[in-house]
C-alpha cells in the first residue's frame, strides 16, 4: 500500500500493528488477574460496612483501572532494552533505593512504620516498586552468569544488591517485606544453579543473624509476635489477638461460609485489618472452604500462565524475570496464608492482587505488562 501525504494510511497501518499486538497478549493471564482483584474487591466492600467507609473500595477499583492501563502500555515496551542496557537497569534500581531512603525524611509514621509517602487521601509504598526493580536487576545479572554460579563472587555481588534495600526496609521497621526480598533473592539463586555448599553457608549465616537480631535489632513487638506464634496462648487479648481472631474466622466459615456481609469477625470488627493483612481470613469466613478453593484455583491458573512464558522463553533474561515474579507472587501468598492460619508469625504481608493496596496492585500489573512483552517480543 502506497502512503499518500495527507491521507490516513499511516494511521491505518499503526492500527493494524496495535490489533496484531493485542492478538498476541495472554488474555487468560489478564482475566485471571482481574478475577483475583475482583475477589478482593468483594471482600473489601463487605469489610467496609463495619466502619461505613467505602473509600478503600473506591480507591482499589480506581487502582485496578490505572493498573490495567499501565499494563497495556508496558506491554508495548520491548523488554530487550532492559536486557541490553545495564545503565537503565541500574538507574531504576538506584531510583528505588533513593525512594526508600527518603521515607525516613518525608514519610509520616503510620502504625509505627515509616513506609508510605502520603499524597492527599493516597499513600505510596515504594517497596512494591523495589520488588520489581530487584527482579529486573537479578534477571539481568544472572542471565549472563548462570554458568559461573560456582563462583561465590556472584553470590556476594547479587547479595549486596539485595542487602541495600533489605536494610532500608528493615529499619522502617518492616520485617515482613525485608524477609520477602531475602526469599526472592534466595529463590533466584537456587533457580540459577547455586551449589549446595553455598546454600548451606547462606542458611547458617541466616541462623546466626537471626540469633544476633533477637536482642540487638528486632523491635519488642516483633519479638512478641514471634513468641505469640510459638506459644499460641501467649497474650490472647494482646499481641496474639489478631492471629487468634483470624483462626476463629477461618474455622467458623465452614464449607460454604457465612455469606456475604454475614461474617461476625469481619462485620463486628474483631478481625484486625480484614482488607489487607487478614483478607484471607475474611474470605474464608464469609465464603468458606469453597471460596478458598476457588481463590487458589485462580492462583494456580495465574502461576501456570506465568510458567508458560518461562518455558516458552529462549533466553535467560525472560526466564529469570518470569520465574522471579512467580516466586515473588507465590512467596507472598504462602506467607500471607501461613500467618492467617497461625502457621507463621504475623509479619504484615498482603495477598497479591487481592488485598487492598494501590502500590502493590499497580506494580503487579506493570510486572504483568513486562511479562506480556516477554511473550510478544519472544526471541526465536
Amino acid at each position: 500500500m502506497v502512503r499518500v501525504p495527507g491521507t490516513g494510511t499511516r494511521n491505518w497501518y499503526d492500527m493494524e500493528k496495535i490489533v496484531e499486538h493485542l492478538k498476541k497478549i495472554d488474555w487468560v493471564l489478564i482475566l485471571v488477574a482481574v478475577s483475583l482483584v475482583c475477589f478482593g474487591l468483594i471482600s473489601i466492600y463487605s469489610a467496609s460496612f463495619f466502619r461505613d467507609d467505602f473509600l478503600n473500595f473506591k480507591k482499589q477499583a480506581l487502582f485496578l483501572v490505572i493498573g490495567l492501563l499501565l499494563m497495556f502500555a508496558t506491554s508495548f515496551f520491548d523488554w530487550r532494552v532492559l536486557r541490553d542496557n545495564p545503565y537503565l537497569v541500574l538507574a531504576f534500581y538506584f531510583f528505588t533505593l533513593i525512594s526508600l531512603a527518603l521515607l525516613f525524611v518525608f514519610a509520616p509514621t503510620i502504625r509505627a512504620v515509616k513506609g508510605w509517602y502520603r499524597i492527599g487521601p493516597f499513600t505510596i509504598d515504594p517497596i512494591e516498586i523495589v520488588k520489581i526493580s530487584l527482579i529486573i536487576l537479578l534477571a539481568k545479572y544472572f542471565s549472563g552468569r548462570h554458568v559461573e554460579m560456582y563462583n561465590i563472587r556472584h553470590i556476594l555481588i547479587s547479595g549486596l544488591y539485595v542487602f541495600a534495600p533489605f536494610v532500608l526496609i528493615f529499619l522502617q521497621p518492616n520485617l515482613g517485606s525485608a524477609v520477602i526480598l531475602f526469599l526472592l533473592w534466595l529463590g533466584i539463586l537456587i533457580a540459577s544453579g547455586i551449589e549446595v555448599k553455598h546454600f548451606l553457608l547462606i542458611s547458617l549465616m541466616v541462623i546466626i543473624l537471626f540469633a544476633f537480631s533477637w536482642q540487638g535489632l528486632l523491635e519488642p513487638y516483633q519479638r512478641q509476635r514471634i513468641v505469640a506464634f510459638l506459644i499460641p496462648n501467649f497474650e490472647p487479648l494482646g499481641i496474639g489477638w489478631s492471629q487468634s481472631q483470624s483462626k476463629i474466622a477461618i474455622g467458623s466459615g465452614g464449607l460454604f461460609g457465612k455469606g456475604f456481609r454475614q461474617g461476625s469477625q469481619v462485620q463486628l470488627g474483631f478481625l484486625t485489618l480484614p482488607q489487607t493483612d487478614f483478607i484471607f481470613s475474611a474470605i474464608a469466613e464469609e465464603f468458606g472452604l469453597l471460596g478458598v478453593v476457588i481463590l487458589f484455583f485462580l492462583v494456580l491458573i495465574f502461576l501456570s500462565r506465568i510458567m508458560r512464558i518461562f518455558f516458552e522463553s529462549r533466553t535467560n533474561f525472560p526466564r529469570l524475570f518470569s520465574l522471579g515474579f512467580a516466586l515473588l507472587f507465590i512467596t507472598q501468598i504462602f506467607v500471607h496464608s501461613g500467618m492467617n492460619l497461625g502457621l507463621l508469625p504475623v509479619i504484615g504481608i498482603p495477598f497479591p492482587f487481592v488485598s487492598y493496596g494501590g502500590s502493590g496492585l499497580i506494580s503487579g500489573f506493570v510486572a504483568l505488562g513486562i511479562l506480556q512483552s516477554l511473550r510478544i517480543h519472544r526471541e526465536r
